[in-house]
């Protein structure tokens, strides 16, 4: 697997999304693993929200994040699956400049062994919108957690190598 170097990493300004209808933030697991998980690694959390799995109020409240030029990245928890009102994908699909069609792929292949089949019952995704990294994720605080530790925390970490997204961001860093 490819390694970091050892240059100091660039530290971004990341939002976090929790969809859900029930969730609270006494109650949203997801949301603080996420939180907690970015700045461990040095980034900062400089919004948080927890959205009804509503396709409008998701896409008002992550279309106001994408416009700020201090959000680098975007984390949403929630809303991927088939159930009820699941609409992330329709929410936030349609928002995208660009497609990153390997997070979902890698992210079902890594959930795949840890709890089979019923991963393809997870619609994660993520693209690219105004200069913004968006990544999907199930609600589940495990399915956070394999995402972030198989594939979000290297891609948002510049040192990784051979690539990150954090090349192709336009940066805007919170420690400036």
């Amino acid at each position: 697997m490819p390694k970091a170097t050892e240059e100091a990493t660039k530290s971004l300004l990341i939002a976090v999304m929790t969809v859900s209808d029930t969730r609270t933030r006494e109650n949203d697991t997801s949301g603080d693993y996420l939180v907690q998980a970015l700045e461990a690694e040095g980034h900062r959390a400089v919004e948080r929200n927890i959205v009804p799995d509503d396709i409008y109020q998701i896409r008002a409240t992550l279309s106001a994040w994408i416009a700020l030029p201090q959000i680098n990245a975007v984390l949403v928890t929630g809303g991927t699956g088939f159930s009820g009102r699941d609409s992330t994908p329709e929410a936030v699909r349609p928002l995208f400049d660009k497609d990153i069609d390997g997070f979902g792929e890698v992210f079902r292949a890594l959930s795949y062994d840890e709890i089979g089949s019923s991963t393809v019952q997870s619609r994660a995704l993520a693209g690219f919108a105004n200069d913004t990294v968006i990544f999907c994720m199930p609600g589940s605080t495990g399915a956070c957690k394999t995402a972030w530790q198989g594939v979000i925390r290297e891609q948002l970490d510049s040192r990784h190598r051979p690539c990150n997204f954090v090349g192709v961001l336009d940066v805007r860093l919170s420690n400036t």
